[in-house]
């Protein structure tokens, strides 16, 4: 049982006392709470930081101004260890606009250690630590005061024992020589465009679009980009304003006029009655423009035998680039990997184009794709050999 003392700070002295403390440290392990039921932002509701000499709360619904604290977070000296730290970075953007740096994720350094990719924290402290975390507070409301003992141990516990998983993993990949594979990993969590919701870049995540053509397509590409943008301006649930199977009810029905859309199955009256006709215009237009094309054309319905060949081929490389390495082959590229760069390769959303899976693999699989590298056997070991 941890029985670190934790310091809650909810008063502008005490966060000053926290930022001295924060200014002599080398790095600290920090994690979020937040809520984000009711709105599109997450709410930020508290901060929890440590070092292996101490532990704090931050509460910045208590503290309005957070100046200070951040000036010293973003101290371009100071390492910032989390776990999983996409949403906890997106609060920072979104009250800054600014991201920190540099950042140590354990999430995304696990797999090189011989985890499967993205391993939940609570995994991760039960295999290096022993401990089974308490999960009895896992769906608290974090923005109500006051928190109570057991809620802010809870909190407590997420960065007290990140800070022991942290240097774990620092001291294992240093002896693997494997530290500075991860730079380019950690340094993309800082790219602000991870963390820029482009509303006309919406439909791209609605599943099944690719079952639409023509004027459905245009008009839930159109919907899609209207209802992040409404979200956003509003911040609400983009679920609340509509569904995304309405949207595809929408889409195919295509409704001239507001009786029409209310004629709709599960829409909501007050969306109508709100949004009706800015929607029918919406839609209108739509119909009478061809819509974007879709990301996936690229890919067949069915690959070709020597389409089957190349991914095979693709996979040999990857056996051998994963066994040389000590690593399992589906933590450096599964075959849908490959796939992907087959397809896309000029793509920026394969695995293979990022991080320590470019340099190790992705590079060459590209070089071999676009006739730069060719293959080659000596001595019966593969090689690869510039054109």
């Amino acid at each position: 049982m941890n029985t670190t003392a934790i310091e809650y700070i909810d008063t502008p002295a005490k966060l000053s006392e926290i930022c001295a403390r924060i200014k002599s440290a080398p790095w600290i392990a920090l994690d979020t709470e937040f809520l984000r039921e009711k709105t599109y932002y997450p709410k930020f509701c508290l901060l929890q930081i440590a070092t292996p000499d101490w532990v704090a709360c931050v509460d910045p619904i208590a503290l309005t101004q957070l100046d200070e604290l951040f000036e010293v977070l973003y101290n371009p000296d100071l390492i910032k260890v989390l776990h999983s730290s996409r949403q906890d970075l997106e609060i920072f953007y979104q009250l800054t606009g600014k991201l920190p740096s540099p950042i140590f994720d354990t999430q995304v350094a696990a797999p090189l250690l011989g985890y499967q990719d993205n391993p939940g924290y609570a995994m991760l402290v039960s295999h290096l630590l022993n401990v089974n975390l308490n999960k009895a507070h896992t769906r608290a409301d974090w923005s109500k005061r006051p928190l109570t003992e057991a809620e802010i141990q809870y909190a407590a516990d997420d960065v007290i024992y990140l800070c022991k998983i942290y240097q774990m993993m620092l001291d294992k990949l240093s002896a693997l020589g494997r530290l500075d594979w991860l730079q380019l990993d950690f340094a993309e969590l800082s790219n602000p465009s991870l963390y820029e919701v482009l509303p006309e870049h919406a439909w791209r995540k609605i599943k099944g679009k690719n079952k639409l053509t023509g004027k459905q397509l245009s008009i839930i590409q159109a919907l899609a980009e209207w209802r992040e943008s409404t979200a956003q301006s509003e911040d609400r649930p983009k679920g609340w304003l509509i569904r995304d199977e309405l949207l595809f009810d929408i889409a195919k029905l295509q409704p001239e006029t507001v009786g029409e859309l209310a004629q709709i199955r599960g829409i909501n009256e007050r969306t109508v009655n709100r949004y009706g006709a800015a929607l029918c215009k919406l839609i209108s237009a739509a119909k009478n423009r061809p819509p974007i094309p879709l990301h996936e054309e690229g890919r067949p319905a069915k690959k070709t035998q020597q389409q089957e060949a190349i991914v095979d081929l693709l996979t040999a490389i990857v056996r051998i680039r994963a066994e040389e390495n000590a690593l399992n082959p589906n933590i450096l590229a599964t075959r849908k990997d490959l796939e992907a760069l087959l397809f896309h390769n000029d793509e920026g959303d394969c695995p293979l184009l990022h991080g320590w899976r470019y340099s190790m693999a992705g590079k060459e699989l590209l070089g071999i794709l676009q006739g730069e590298l060719l293959l080659g056997i000596k001595e019966d070991t593969l090689q690869i050999i510039a054109r």
